[in-house]
C-alpha cells in the first residue's frame, strides 16, 4: 500500500515538481520516497512496505531487461502462485510489484484478469515510448490524472496534483448535485474541475509523442462485470454454500500474506462476526492478529455488548478505542485535510481513530468487512422499494432548498446502467460501481493511509462478489431476510443470534452531539456555509434552527454543510 505520482511530459521542471507531490502524500508510504525519470517521463513512488521489506523492493522498480519501470499501489494477493508461471524472468526481490511488472512483460493488459488484489500502478516502457495504467475491479485503489499545460498528471491523491499547480476549482455540477441528491459524482468524476479518476476496472495507454493530444486519450474496459457474472451458473442452496465457503476461506488465507504484522476492525454486525470467526478457524499457527473497534459511551449505538461477546470466542486481543465528542472538531479538520473531497460524518472520524492506535502499536495491515452487503443484497432499501442510497433512512437526507435557484439548476439527476433483467441486481450493481462501495472505498482508503496503514478487504474478492451477485433474488432476500444464503450458511458457527440478527447501520451519537454538546462549533461552520455564494441564508438559519428544536430525523445535511466549509 503506497502513493504513487507522476508526469508525462518533457517540463524541465517536472522533477522537481514530482518532489512536490511525493512530499504532500507521504504519509501513504513513509518508508522510501524514490523517483525514477528519463527525458519524456518522471515516475514516483512513496512505499508503506508489506511484502519483502528490503530496500531492493524499494520502487520504482525496474525491470531485469531495463526496458520497463513500475510504480505501483496495492498488494497483488496471489502473486506467489503468479510468479510460478513467470519462469522467464529473472527476479531480483521476493516483492508482488515485481510479479507485477514481470505479468506485464509477458502478457500486457491480458495480465490484469489474472491478478486477484486491489491495485493502481502505471508503467513505462521506456523502449517504445509507452505509458500504461490501470485500476483494480472495483476501485479499490485510487488513481487521479489531469491534463495541464500539455502535461499528462496522476497521483493516489487530489492534493499531489493541487501540488504540481492544477488549479483548485470546483467542479459545479458535481457540487450541486451533492447538495441535491446526497451524491458523490459519477465514477470517472471528482469534486473539481479537469481532475478525473480512472474508473474501476479501466486501463489507459498513452503512445507517446511530441504532438499528442492527451485530452482525447480514452480509457479503456478490461473488467466486464455483467459479462462474467452472467457465464456464472445458479447452484442449488447446499451446493452454493461448500463452494461459498471454500472462496471464502481463500479470500481471506490470501490476505494473511504480509511480512508486517496484522490487525482487524471488528464490530458487532454479521459481517464483522463472519470475518473474525473465518480469522480464528484459518489463521495460520505463526501468526498473530489484534481486534479493533470504537465506541461513544452512549448505548444507544455502541455494539460494544455484541462485540465483547463476540471476541470471547477469540484469543485475540480486543482495542477499544473511546470517540468523544470533544474531539470532533479537531478531527474534522485533519480528516478533511486527508479526505479532499466530501467523506462521511462522525463514523469515518471514529474510524481514524481505529487505525492510529493500530498504528502506535506497529500494525500495518488491517482487514475490514467492506463489500458483503453489496454482494448479497443486504440493506433495507433492497426489499422494501424505497429506492433510497442510505441504510435506515426512511426521509429525505438532503435539503436542496438552501440552494440558490442558479446553483440549484446545474444539479443533474444521475442515471446508472441497468445491464441485469433483475431489478435487485441492477440496484446491487449501481451500489458496486456507483454509489455505495466508490464511496466507501474512497473514504476508507484515505482514513487508513492518514495512518500509513494498509487496509484489506477480503469480502470484496472478485471471486466472491461475482458468485454472490449471480444467484437468484431468492439466494439473496427470503421471507423478508436480507442476505438470506449467507445467514444460513454461517449460522451454524455464529449461532443464530448474530447470524438471523437485523443489519444495524454503524453509528454514533451524531443528531444529539450535533445540537447539544458540538451546537457552539456546528453553529459557527454553519454561520460560515450561509455565507457562501450559493446559499440561501434565510433557508439555512431556519432549517438550523428547527434541527436545534428537535427536527432530527436525520443530520446528513447538517453534515454536508460543514463538510463543504472545512474542505
Amino acid at each position: 500500500m503506497c502513493g504513487i505520482a507522476g508526469i508525462l511530459g518533457v517540463d524541465p521542471k517536472n522533477v522537481s515538481t514530482i518532489q512536490l507531490m511525493l512530499e504532500v502524500q507521504k504519509h501513504r508510504g513513509p518508508d522510501a520516497t524514490q523517483f525514477w525519470n528519463d527525458e519524456k517521463v518522471v515516475l514516483g513512488h512513496n512505499r508503506l512496505s508489506i511484502i519483502d521489506l528490503s530496500d531492493e523492493a524499494n520502487q520504482p522498480i525496474i525491470s531485469s531487461c531495463g526496458n520497463y519501470i513500475i510504480v505501483f499501489n496495492g498488494e497483488i494477493y496471489n502473486y506467489l502462485e503468479l510468479k510460478k508461471e513467470l519462469t522467464s524472468y529473472s527476479f531480483s526481490t521476493t516483492s508482488d510489484t515485481e510479479v507485477l511488472l514481470a505479468a506485464y512483460i509477458q502478457w500486457n493488459s491480458k495480465m490484469l484478469d489474472k491478478l486477484n488484489g486491489m491495485f493502481s500502478f502505471a508503467i513505462w516502457n521506456k523502449k517504445n515510448n509507452t505509458f500504461f495504467a490501470a485500476r483494480d475491479r472495483f476501485g479499490v485503489k485510487p488513481f487521479y490524472y489531469a491534463f495541464f499545460e500539455n502535461q499528462f498528471y496522476f497521483s493516489s491523491e487530489l492534493k499531489a496534483l493541487f501540488e504540481a499547480g492544477i488549479t483548485k476549482n470546483h467542479n459545479q455540477k458535481v457540487w450541486a448535485n451533492y447538495f441535491t441528491f446526497g451524491s458523490y459524482g459519477l465514477p470517472d468524476e471528482t469534486f473539481y474541475e479537469d481532475i478525473q479518476q480512472l474508473k474501476a476496472g479501466y486501463f489507459l495507454e498513452i503512445k507517446f509523442s511530441e504532438n499528442i493530444n492527451f485530452k482525447a486519450l480514452q480509457p479503456k474496459l478490461w473488467y466486464d462485470f455483467p459479462k462474467r457474472v452472467s457465464k456464472i451458473k445458479r447452484m442449488p442452496k447446499e451446493e452454493l454454500k461448500i463452494y461459498y465457503e471454500q472462496l471464502l476461506k481463500d479470500a481471506i488465507r490470501l490476505r494473511f500474506r504480509a511480512d508486517v504484522s496484522l490487525g482487524m476492525n471488528v464490530s458487532g454486525g454479521l459481517d464483522s462476526s463472519t470475518l473474525i470467526n473465518l480469522v480464528h478457524r484459518n489463521l495460520p499457527p505463526h501468526k498473530n492478529i489484534e481486534a479493533f473497534t470504537f465506541y461513544s459511551n452512549n448505548e444507544n449505538y455502541d455494539e460494544l455488548p455484541w462485540v465483547n461477546e463476540l471476541m470471547k470466542s477469540t484469543p485475540y486481543e480486543l482495542n477499544k478505542v473511546l470517540l468523544e465528542y470533544n474531539e470532533i472538531p479537531e478531527l474534522i479538520k485533519k480528516v478533511s485535510y486527508y479526505q479532499d473531497e466530501p467523506f462521511g460524518g462522525f463514523p469515518t472520524l471514529a474510524y481514524s481513530l481505529l487505525f492510529q492506535l493500530a498504528r502506535q502499536k506497529g500494525i500495518k495491515v488491517i482487514l475490514d468487512g467492506q463489500g458483503m452487503d453489496e454482494a448479497w443484497a443486504g440493506y433495507d432499501y433492497y426489499h422494501n422499494k424505497s429506492n433510497n442510497v442510505i441504510q435506515g433512512v426512511t426521509s429525505s437526507p438532503v435539503r436542496p432548498e438552501v440552494l440558490l435557484r442558479e446553483f440549484g439548476n446545474l444539479a443533474e439527476k444521475e442515471s446508472y446502467e441497468r445491464p441485469f433483467d433483475s431489478d435487485l441486481q441492477n440496484l446491487q450493481y449501481r451500489d458496486l460501481f456507483y454509489t455505495k462501495i466508490p464511496r466507501a472505498l474512497r473514504f476508507n482508503d484515505r482514513i487508513s493511509m492518514m495512518h500509513s496503514t494498509e487496509l484489506r478487504e477480503p469480502f470484496l474478492d472478485y471471486r466472491l462478489v461475482e458468485l454472490a451477485f449471480a444467484q437468484n433474488d431468492t439466494m439473496k432476500i427470503h421471507n423478508g431476510q436480507t442476505k438470506w444464503l449467507l445467514r444460513d450458511l454461517v449460522k451454524g458457527y455464529l449461532g443464530d443470534t448474530v447470524a438471523l440478527a437485523p443489519k444495524r447501520a454503524l453509528q454514533t451519537p451524531q443528531r444529539e452531539w450535533i445540537s447539544h454538546e458540538l451546537k457552539p462549533y456546528f453553529s459557527e461552520q454553519i454561520e460560515q456555509f450561509s455565507k457562501m455564494d450559493f446559499v440561501d441564508s434565510k433557508q439555512v438559519k431556519v432549517i438550523w434552527t428547527d434541527y436545534c428544536k428537535g427536527k432530527q430525523d436525520n443530520s446528513f445535511y447538517i453534515w454536508q454543510w460543514v463538510n463543504s466549509v472545512v474542505l
